[in-house]
């Protein structure tokens, strides 16, 4: 356990931190299940929602949760699939 005042507030901030993650991690997980559920169905809809799972995705590589090369393959992974579609 912390026990200096600066090692128990990086801790705090540490904590707040593993949380966004978390949540942003969770956030592109769904979406990325959601596209490919469309995929599987061959729906309409699915440009749409890729669309919007890229901007999750994006925005989870701005704010660091996610390496942009990481993002960027995992979008690239998805418009592929999508385009396959035709």
């Amino acid at each position: 356990m912390a026990t200096h005042k600066s090692a128990e507030k990086r801790n705090r901030q540490s904590k707040k931190r593993r949380e966004r993650n978390v949540s942003i991690k969770s956030k592109v997980k769904t979406s990325v299940k959601k596209v490919l559920a469309a995929v599987e169905k061959k729906d309409a809809e699915a440009k749409n929602i890729l669309k919007s799972t890229i901007s999750t995705i994006t925005k989870a590589a701005s704010k660091g949760v996610l390496h942009k090369n990481t993002a960027s393959r995992k979008v690239s992974r998805l418009t592929k699939k999508i385009n396959k579609l035709g």
